[in-house]
């Protein structure tokens, strides 16, 4: 048995419990307050698209176009198809789109604000949510699909453990790391859309290969020591063998993902960030449900009142 001294997961599991919670409560009363940003792709509302000379700050025409509060805004810039025309494309994510009246004073508060930029409107198209929806709703069915299947393939890997628990909570993990990408773009104010989408898909796969590494460990641990350690004893040694591995890992993909973050940042590529920030938060929270609450919560499952009985019946 190893003598090295270990840290307590297990007896200081429930300060790591309680992180998670009130995280998610307070995201859940800034969601109430503030609401959720949603894209248009997903909502639904107008594009006003604009032609325009010389050089053009998006950030702060978004800035001029959000005080007029019409819903939530995106501001991305580009040329006409087939020219050399630059344009810069204004979404209005809302329940209904906007009205020619409101659109044409859009267009007035931008030439006022913009002068030198010589704005044209060229178009305006209302966009229907039905195809953002659809797209959604496959996502969700896909994370359902691999919630399922997850929990299989870990029942029937880790049977000699109890693998229907380890499955269970396993999904438990995966989660509260979809929570905690929520919770980022809300606290970010970043909109609800294909990025949101992608991080989670992402981050579902690379979560839970730590997560099943730990419980690798736990069924090695359990033919190596038999009755040797008790359930609490065997999860703590467990996780704290894997724990410079994903350490590690997290660092090594940590890094990796900032440099990107950085270099979007510096290079004005708004798109880019808003994916690959949850995505650092999304690898974080991973990291951090596969050691502090996968485990301590199986161990707590295993060892609860009546689970000796059960399983002799």
């Amino acid at each position: 048995m190893n003598n090295k001294k270990e840290f307590d997961f297990i007896g200081k599991r429930k300060i790591f419990f309680t992180i998670p919670i009130v995280i998610a409560v307070i995201t859940i009363i800034v969601a109430l307050i503030l609401g959720v940003p949603v894209d248009i792709e997903f909502k639904g509302g107008t594009m006003l698209t604009y032609s325009y000379t010389g050089t053009i700050d998006t950030s702060a025409v978004q800035k001029t176009v959000e005080a007029l509060n019409l819903g939530t805004v995106g501001v991305t810039t580009g040329s006409a198809f087939g020219t050399d025309v630059e344009t810069v494309q204004i979404s209005f994510s809302s329940d209904e789109g906007l009205t020619a009246e409101v659109q044409a004073g859009v267009t007035d508060t931008l030439v006022s604000a913009y002068p030198d930029n010589t704005l044209v409107l060229v178009n305006s198209q209302d966009v229907n949510p039905s195809a953002g929806f659809s797209f959604f709703l496959k996502c969700f069915v896909a994370v359902i699909f691999s919630f399922i299947l997850l929990v299989i393939y870990i029942a029937f890997r880790f049977k000699n453990i109890g693998g229907w628990s380890a499955g269970v909570f396993a999904i438990v993990a995966l989660a509260h790391d979809v929570f905690m990408v929520f919770a980022s773009f809300v606290f970010l104010r970043l909109p609800i859309d294909a990025n949101f989408m992608a991080v989670i898909l992402t981050i579902l796969g690379y979560s839970i290969n730590s997560t099943i590494v730990m419980f690798d460990r736990v069924r090695e641990n359990r033919k190596l020591y038999g009755k040797k350690l008790t359930i609490p004893e065997l999860v703590n040694t467990s996780i704290n063998q894997t724990l410079g591995r994903s350490i590690k890992t997290t660092i090594t993909t940590g890094v990796a993902i900032l440099s990107m973050c950085v270099v979007s940042l510096i290079c004005g590529v708004e798109s880019i960030v808003s994916f690959v920030f949850p995505m650092f938060v999304g690898l974080l929270a991973g990291a951090y449900s596969s050691i502090f609450i996968s485990g301590p919560l199986w161990a707590l499952w295993k060892t609860r009142p009546g689970a000796d009985t059960k399983k002799k019946k």
